[in-house]
């Protein structure tokens, strides 16, 4: 017969056990929910990644634009402006209602001088694998209509890039007309990789919907290191070594913190296209 102490011992025992099946149960459940979160975390930094890539080089007659980049925050840099002061003048307000009739030569050499706040910047364009393109800066820039724009972002992580040719300074200018993409199949452009020196278009082309073909604009982006993107943006031109330099020393004074509205990181140097002008060979 069991006494009333060895009940109540035994009572105790089961009370404790049951503590320690409870208190085991909910480690457990701590476990799983903090795995979820810990992967939740890692598909959203995976998605603002994919997001940055492909987002800063958009561009050229979107309303939308501006609300779809995420661009990361870049640390401020402390480096003095290494730029001069813009030449006087002001931004043409130029657009048209379709691409220039093709008038370039695809055997000749064409060069696409930058004169910026920061130093010249030479262009040999390739004619003969991106004509429209060509064709495009070639009567844009006759007109003008690069003279006195601002390059309004400068993209310091995950890509190199500085990005230019938007008369509205803003990421949503453009001529008024697209031209298609070229030159996606440059051999140059191995494993996904746009080497330093690279000049490509910037454009409306989304990867996951594979919709925004064939957008490009007057918007186009300057490679300062070697950047992983897809062979989306038609590349149509090489910068001179002499050029590279200045765009070393755009890329060294750093970026600006992201706009909170845009995500825009915009470059410390105050880089103006003064004059640009094309020349054949």
């Amino acid at each position: 017969m069991v006494s009333q102490e060895q009940r109540r011992r035994q009572l105790a025992r089961e009370k404790f056990l049951r503590q320690q099946q409870r208190r085991t149960a909910a480690r457990r459940k701590a476990r799983v929910r903090n795995a979820s979160i810990a992967s939740a975390l890692s598909v959203i930094v995976v998605l603002v990644v994919v997001a940055t890539t492909t987002d800063a080089l958009k561009g050229d007659d979107t309303k939308d634009n501006a609300n779809a980049e995420v661009t990361p925050s870049a640390s401020p840099s402390k480096a003095p402006d290494p730029c001069e002061k813009p030449a006087a003048g002001k931004v043409k307000p130029l657009s048209y209602k379709k691409e220039p009739a093709l008038t370039v030569d695809k055997s000749a050499d064409y060069t696409m001088k930058l004169q910026t706040t920061c130093g010249t910047i030479d262009i040999e364009m390739l004619a003969s694998k991106a004509p429209r393109t060509v064709n495009s800066f070639n009567f844009l820039v006759d007109k003008g209509y690069l003279d006195h724009t601002k390059c309004h972002r400068l993209v310091p992580q995950g890509i190199f890039v500085l990005q230019c040719g938007d008369p509205k300074g803003d990421g949503t200018g453009g001529p008024g007309y697209t031209i298609p993409d070229e030159n996606l199949k440059d051999e140059r452009l191995r494993g996904n990789v746009y080497p330093a020196g690279t000049v490509a278009m910037a454009n409306q082309y989304n990867a996951q919907t594979k919709e925004g073909r064939d957008s490009g604009g007057s918007q186009f982006f300057l490679v300062y290191q070697d950047s992983e993107l897809p062979p989306d943006y038609t590349p149509f031109g090489t910068i001179s070594k002499e050029g590279m330099k200045v765009l070393k020393k755009i890329s060294d004074a750093g970026a600006q913190p992201a706009d909170p509205t845009t995500g825009t990181t915009a470059p410390n140097a105050t880089v103006v296209i003064n004059k640009a002008t094309v020349t054949k060979s």
